[in-house]
């Protein structure tokens, strides 16, 4: 019988909000993401609310500590996304970055294969120490000038801008400030990998973190062709992974070892880009999230997501606390037909975003959308 999308939702929860104490420490911060795998966070402070979400109490203090330590890293991974994780779970990332974003890369600026690999060891070598990103676009400009000089009106694009940074080798931090939580200026330095990893790691972490997952869900999520897929696959034990018909018709893959599915009432505050949407591919997301409620959470125009409402285990709606001041007012809509949060059931995800974000919430206002 074909797993349900119910089923499918609570399997993957007992891996993204996991039951664990709540991490006290920036070692222990970096144990909890390990647990989950990875986070995008291409707002900074996705990974301050999404880890509050998680972990109701963890507190700003611990979450920056493990950043500043080193103990969990952030930077231009997977389809070009910024993600924050553990350093083993990065090094997978960036094996997952240089699958995926090869080819591309190599036809956007017209060269070989074997060029494109010379370009990412030069960029790493000249980022040994913290560079701004005009410093490393200068290098890219100067490096295809000497080596690929047709190459070099690429770098004048949209997506030419990341070519220096964005191809899994180098890690960021703030420029000028230690608010890690914060969207200001940054800087790149060469991130050291804690050993080789394969495209069978991928798959491993992204089972692990998000499974059960389908074949598109693994491409989709690590920005690699179905052939690198499968070949992750092939690397796995026949006795390590199991599959089962999804409620689409789909294969879903899972470990053999995955933690029972786990229930999950109550109301989390969930971060722009959470893995319970970034990590599926973005035409099956119905184990969290309608089809017509994913349409408004995502913009099509800019990429943005709005910070998703979870409610029992779905996404129902979206939440803002807009400014940056330390204290802000909170907005939380909830969608027509789904079911409306208490304010008491907020007490609690509004204390765990306060102490994640080292914030205070004035005031809640609740409202109705019809979608």
């Amino acid at each position: 019988m074909a797993r349900t999308w119910a089923e499918l939702g609570a399997a993957s929860l007992a891996r993204q909000l996991p039951d664990r104490p709540v991490p006290a420490s920036g070692a222990e911060v970096a144990a909890a993401v390990h647990a989950i795998g990875d986070m995008q966070t291409q707002t900074a402070r996705s990974a301050f609310i999404g880890l509050g979400a998680r972990f109701p109490g963890t507190t700003h203090a611990a979450i920056t500590e493990a950043y500043d330590t080193g103990a969990i890293v952030r930077g231009s991974t997977i389809r070009g996304t910024v993600h924050t994780a553990s350093p083993a779970a990065y090094t997978v990332l960036a094996e997952a970055t240089r699958v995926g974003q090869h080819r591309r890369w190599a036809r956007m600026l017209g060269v070989t294969d074997d060029q494109l690999a010379a370009l990412w060891l030069s960029i790493e070598d000249f980022a040994r120490e913290w560079r701004t990103p005009d410093e490393l676009r200068d290098h890219l400009v100067d490096w295809l000038g000497r080596h690929a000089p047709h190459a070099q009106g690429a770098t004048e694009t949209v997506p030419g801008r990341y070519l220096s940074f964005a191809h899994g080798g180098l890690v960021r931090r703030p420029a000028s400030s230690d608010r890690w939580e914060g969207q200001g200026r940054p800087v790149y330095r060469t991130f050291d990998r804690t050993g080789l990893a394969t495209t069978t790691d991928v798959v491993r972490l992204h089972l692990a973190a998000h499974g059960p997952s389908s074949r598109q869900d693994l491409a989709w999520w690590s920005g690699m062709s179905l052939r690198a897929v499968e070949e992750g696959l092939a690397g796995l034990g026949s006795t390590d992974v199991v599959e089962d018909e999804g409620p689409d018709g789909r294969g879903y893959l899972d470990l053999a070892d995955a933690p029972p599915p786990r229930d999950l009432p109550g109301v989390r505050l969930l971060p722009e880009f959470d893995a319970l949407l970034c990590g599926y591919d973005s035409k099956a997301r119905d184990r969290f999230v309608s089809p017509k409620h994913n349409r408004r959470l995502w913009n099509d125009s800019n990429g943005m997501l709005l910070p998703p409402l979870l409610v029992d285990g779905r996404i129902t709606g979206f939440w803002r606390a807009g400014g940056s001041s330390r204290r802000r007012p909170l907005e939380v809509t909830w969608f027509a037909r789904t079911r409306k949060p208490t304010r008491t059931e907020l007490e609690e995800p509004v204390a765990a975003l306060e102490a994640a974000l080292g914030i205070e919430v004035t005031d809640v206002s609740l409202t109705r959308e019809a979608v």
